[in-house]
């Protein structure tokens, strides 16, 4: 593999905001409910409610924004589908948050054929800031030129070396991501984008295709070279279809599954 990012078709902008104007003051005519959606995202974007909080009950937010409660429960159902909340019986409605073992399997697809999902082990290869060439530019919806910080690793799982990535990320952004932080951290990397960079990852695209094992990637996963892989190639979003990470994976499934739920 190398340090070329993969051609991954970028996603239409729909907009965390939708239902309110481009200022964020203004209600536009989208359906009421919507436009509290929208005003929630506003605060969860904002920071107002960090990931992990427990955020304002319906009746708060109702009087807040001088709406009914049912009203409020549709924005909240929504986002609860979306995963950006989560809600806990008995205890209310919490901001969701890349810490907890949910919010990791959703972004990590790759099941053991056999037995528990369960995480990776990380070997971390290279962690370098480079300009960015046009075509990850136009993905990351940044200038051509500008700063990027590429990541490449290992994850294993029992030992067994599973995944090769590479990642690419807007260094605008993560200033001060180092290999020895990343090396150090031992709970998902998402997780520490959002705790120390600020940075949660709502959504993603992915394009999947068969592939076979180069010589370098072979060799990094203990296998013969043409062996056949999973590439799976992704563009990862924060609010406001904001897209904040280009990533490769080549995944071995002599083991492991792709899964996905459709619904």
């Amino acid at each position: 593999m190398s340090s070329v990012p993969p051609n991954i078709p970028s996603s239409g902008a729909s907009g965390a905001g939708a239902g309110v104007s481009s200022s964020g003051t203004s209600p536009t005519f989208s359906p009421l409910y919507q436009q509290i959606k929208a005003l929630i995202t506003q605060s969860l974007q904002s920071g107002e409610w960090k990931p992990g909080e427990l955020i304002p009950s319906e009746v708060e937010l109702a009087n807040r924004f001088k709406v009914s409660q049912g009203t409020v429960r549709k924005a909240i159902d929504e986002l609860a589908a979306e995963n950006l909340v989560v809600r806990r019986q008995g205890k209310g409605t919490f901001v969701a948050t890349h810490h907890e073992a949910r919010a990791q399997f959703r972004f990590l697809r790759l099941m053991p054929d056999a037995g528990e999902p369960h995480y990776a082990e990380n070997r971390i290869l290279d962690v370098k800031r480079l300009r960015s060439p046009a075509e990850l530019a136009r993905l990351l919806d940044i200038k051509s030129g500008d700063s990027v910080i590429f990541i490449k690793r290992v994850q294993s799982f029992d030992a067994i070396p599973t995944i090769v990535e590479e990642i690419w990320l807007p260094g605008v952004l993560f200033k001060g991501l180092t290999a020895e932080r990343l090396s150090e951290y031992k709970g998902p990397m998402y997780g520490l984008f959002e705790t120390e960079f600020g940075t949660r990852m709502i959504r993603a695209t992915e394009k999947i295709r068969a592939v076979s094992a180069d010589e370098q990637t072979a060799e990094l996963l203990g296998i013969e070279v043409s062996t056949p892989l999973l590439s799976v190639e992704r563009v990862s979003y924060t609010y406001g279809d904001k897209p904040v990470e280009v990533r490769r994976g080549l995944y071995l499934t002599d083991r492991h599954h792709y899964q996905n739920e459709l619904s």
